[in-house]
C-alpha cells in the first residue's frame, strides 16, 4: 500500500519519490477506464450501424463524447482541486465515475433504438470523464517532477493493456469461445453484449484497486510542495507558471466577437442550407461568447466563483500548455477520425461490404477489434521505452517522432489492401498513441501550479474534446462531398493532421523546473 506522511511541515521539501510499486498501484485504475473508452471506440459505431445509422451520419452520432468532456472535465477538475474527505481529493470521483460507467456499459448494448444508443453513449462518456479527469491529476500530485514522464508512462502501460483486452474481447469471445457474433437485423450480437459486461467488471474492479491501495497529500502538502518549488524557481527568474489576469472588459469585447461569429455562422448554415452538423459547431462558438461576456459582467460586479475561476485560468494558461494545445488539437483529431471511421472503412474497403447484418462485416468489425487491440498493445509496450527515449532526445522531439509515425499509420491503412496486413500500419498508431497518453502530460504537469493540477488538466482536456468535436461536425460532410461517402479517406486525413501535430511539437517550449 503507498503511504504518505500526514505531515503539513513540508516547506523546504519537495515531493519524495515512490517506489515502482506505489507508482503502479496509482495508475491501475486506468486499466479499468481503458476498458470503457476501448469498448466504446472499438463498437459504438458497430451499434450504431447495427440499429440503422448511415455512415455519413455516424460522426454526429458521436458527438456525445466531445460534448461531455469538454463539460465535465474542467468542472471535476475544479472541484476535486478543492475536495478533501476520509477517501482524499481525487479517490472520491474514481469511485463515482466508476459504478456509473459501469452501469451504463450494462445497458449500452441492449439499447433497443438508435436514438437510445446516443444517449447511453452520452451518458457513459460523461461518467468516465469523472473518473479519467481526476487520475491525471493524481500523477501530477504525488509524483516529483522527475518522475512525471515515468508515472504517465505507467498509465499508458495500462491503457494500453486494458484496451488490448477490451478491443480484442468481441474476437476472442467468438473464435475461442464460440460466442456467436452475428444477429438479427437491428439486434447488437452476443459477442459484443458479453464484451460490455465483462468490460464492465473490470472498470469497477480496477479502480476499486487504486482507490483502496493508494493514499493522497492534503491540500496543507501540496501547497507547501508548491511554495518550495515557487521558491526555487524564482531564484532563476519570474514566476511565468501562469499568464496575468484578463480584465472585465477584454471579456466583454471578446466574448462579442465570439458570438457574432457564432452567430453568423448559424444564419449562413440556416440560409445555404448545408449538413445539420454545423449547427453544433456554429453554437459552440456562440456559446463561448455568451459565456465571456457572463464572466466579464461578474468581474465588473467584482463577483467571483467556480465559473469566473475556470474561465480565468483558461485565459491565463503558461505559455508551455498553449502550445500543447496546438499539438493536442490536431493529436486528437487524428485520432477521432480513425475512431469513428476504421470499422466502416475495412467493412467496406477490406471486406467489400456494408451490410450489418452479413458474416463478412461481422468479421471485418471483429478484426477491426483486433486491430486496435494491437495499436494498444504497441503502446503499452511503448510506454516502456518512451522516458529512455525522451531523456537521450528531449520530451517534445520524442513526442514529434511519435506523431510523425501514427500519421504514417494511418495511411497505412489506406495503401494496404490485404487485411491480414493491416496490423503493420497499427505500430506506428499504437507509438503515437503511447507518446499522446503521456509525453504531453508529463510536460503539462511541470508548466502549471500544483494548487490547480486538477482544473489545468480539465481545460487541457478542451483541446483534446475542441477537435473531436470539429471532427464530428465537419468529417461526415467532407466525406460525402469529395470522396463519395467513402470512410477511408478520413483515415487518410487523420494521417495528415498527426504529420502537422508532429511539427508543431517541435515548436512547444519546456517548462523550467526547480533545482
Amino acid at each position: 500500500m503507498t503511504t504518505i506522511t500526514p505531515d503539513a511541515a513540508l516547506v523546504g521539501r519537495t515531493r519524495p519519490r515512490l517506489s515502482q510499486l506505489a507508482i503502479w498501484n496509482m495508475c491501475v485504475g486506468f486499466f479499468g477506464i481503458q476498458i470503457g473508452f476501448a469498448l466504446q471506440n472499438g463498437n459504438a459505431s458497430r451499434i450504431f450501424q447495427t440499429l440503422g445509422a448511415q455512415v455519413d451520419n455516424l460522426a454526429i452520432l458521436w458527438i456525445a463524447a466531445p460534448l461531455t468532456g469538454l463539460l465535465v472535465q474542467p468542472l471535476i477538475g475544479h472541484f476535486s482541486d478543492k475536495t478533501w474527505g476520509p477517501l482524499g481529493r481525487r479517490r472520491p470521483y474514481f469511485l463515482v465515475g466508476a459504478i456509473l460507467t459501469s452501469a451504463a456499459m450494462i445497458y449500452m448494448p441492449n439499447a433497443p433504438s438508435l436514438w437510445l444508443a446516443a444517449a447511453t453513449l452520452w451518458v457513459m462518456d460523461a461518467a468516465i470523464n469523472v473518473t479519467m479527469e481526476p487520475f491525471r491529476a493524481f500523477v501530477g500530485d504525488n509524483l516529483p517532477d522527475d518522475q512525471r514522464t515515468s508515472g504517465y508512462a505507467m498509465q499508458t502501460f495500462f491503457i494500453g493493456a486494458g484496451a488490448v483486452l477490451a478491443s480484442c474481447l468481441p474476437w476472442i469471445l467468438t473464435n475461442v469461445f464460440a460466442v456467436v457474433s452475428t444477429a438479427p437485423e437491428g439486434v447488437t450480437p452476443d459477442s459484443v453484449k458479453l464484451s460490455y459486461y465483462i468490460g464492465a467488471a473490470g472498470m469497477l474492479l480496477a479502480v476499486l484497486w487504486t482507490v483502496v491501495s493508494t493514499r493522497e497529500y492534503s491540500p496543507e502538502e501540496i501547497d507547501a510542495f508548491e511554495t518550495t518549488r515557487g521558491l526555487a524557481l524564482a531564484r532563476s527568474g519570474p514566476d511565468d507558471l501562469q499568464a496575468p489576469a484578463r480584465a472585465a472588459n477584454t471579456y466583454l469585447l471578446g466574448g462579442l466577437v465570439w458570438l457574432l461569429a457564432g452567430a453568423a455562422g448559424l444564419y449562413g448554415v440556416w440560409t445555404i442550407g448545408v449538413e445539420k452538423e454545423l449547427y453544433v459547431m456554429a453554437g459552440f462558438l456562440a456559446g463561448f461568447g455568451l459565456l465571456q461576456i457572463v464572466v466579464g459582467l461578474m468581474h465588473r460586479a467584482r463577483t467571483s466563483n467556480g465559473l469566473t475561476e475556470i474561465i480565468d485560468d483558461v485565459f491565463r494558461m503558461p505559455k508551455t500548455m498553449r502550445g500543447l494545445a496546438v499539438v493536442q488539437f490536431f493529436s486528437w483529431f487524428a485520432l477521432f477520425a480513425m475512431w469513428i471511421y476504421t470499422t466502416a472503412a475495412v467493412t467496406a474497403v477490406h471486406f467489400d461490404t456494408s451490410d450489418t447484418a452479413s458474416t463478412a462485416y461481422n468479421e471485418g468489425a471483429n478484426w477491426v477489434g483486433v486491430l486496435f487491440g494491437v495499436y494498444n498493445g504497441v503502446a503499452a509496450l511503448a510506454a516502456f521505452a518512451i522516458p529512455v527515449v525522451a531523456r537521450r532526445t528531449g520530451r517534445k522531439a520524442a513526442h514529434a517522432v511519435n506523431l510523425a509515425l501514427g500519421g504514417f499509420g494511418l495511411i497505412g491503412v489506406f495503401l494496404i489492401r490485404d487485411p491480414q496486413l493491416l496490423w503493420l500500419p497499427m505500430i506506428g498508431v499504437g507509438i503515437a498513441w503511447a507518446s499522446i497518453l503521456s509525453m504531453p502530460y508529463a510536460i503539462l504537469s511541470g508548466a502549471v501550479p500544483g494548487r490547480k493540477m486538477g482544473v489545468y488538466m480539465g481545460i487541457f482536456n478542451i483541446f483534446i474534446v475542441v477537435p473531436q468535436l470539429l471532427a464530428a461536425t465537419i468529417l461526415g460532410l467532407i466525406l460525402k462531398s469529395l470522396f463519395d461517402g467513402q470512410a477511408i479517406w478520413a483515415l487518410v486525413l487523420g494521417g495528415v493532421s498527426f504529420f502537422i501535430a508532429a511539427a508543431c511539437s517541435l515548436a512547444v517550449t519546456e517548462p523550467r523546473v526547480a533545482e
